[in-house]
């Protein structure tokens, strides 16, 4: 059962992500990204992971998705012209992507010991985890959410039109 799960939930990760890509209306792509946040949860809860899959079902497909879809909304984007892309993309970048790859598969086949994964005895759980969190790494955790505040802050002012500087300067 798990890997049918596992593999529908991959399929469907893949498949969010190619539509991801291929897209030319930045909703549609936002709301792509989600089904891919989603099925990364229920990838994370098939490994056990229930406090990680709260997580990104939270905070990514919650709240930073909510966020972009705000911004692209406040944004008011349209459809993005599509093009072939660069000659030199084409020529250079396609088999350096290809050759990168190749070096990346050939490292990892080396690797002694890959896929000899044991359980530990000390699994952390959600309490411990939190404590942590909550005491330790406060600081790093309330930066992050001032950081989201000024992003959200910024993208507003970017898109506020017509606040007077306009007619200000067609006035000179």
């Amino acid at each position: 059962m798990h890997l049918i799960l596992f593999l529908l939930f991959a399929g469907l990760c893949l498949a969010g992500a190619i539509n991801l890509l291929l897209q030319s209306h930045p909703i549609n792509s936002a709301l792509s990204l989600i089904v891919v946040m989603t099925s990364l949860a229920v990838l994370y809860l098939l490994l056990g992971a229930e406090f990680l899959a709260a997580a990104q079902v939270i905070v990514y497909a919650g709240a930073v998705m909510v966020l972009f879809t705000f911004v692209i909304m406040l944004l008011n984007a349209g459809r993005e012209e599509r093009t072939l892309g660069s000659r030199a993309a084409r020529t250079v970048g396609f088999p350096a992507v290809v050759v990168i790859l190749a070096i990346l598969a050939t490292v990892i086949l080396h690797i002694q010991g890959l896929g000899a994964a044991t359980m530990q005895d000390g699994i952390t759980s959600t309490e411990d985890l939190s404590t942590i969190l909550f005491t330790k790494l406060l600081l790093p955790f309330e930066v992050t959410s001032v950081l989201i505040l000024i992003a959200i802050l910024g993208a507003v002012a970017l898109a506020r039109r017509g606040d007077g500087d306009t007619e200000r300067l067609a006035g000179k």
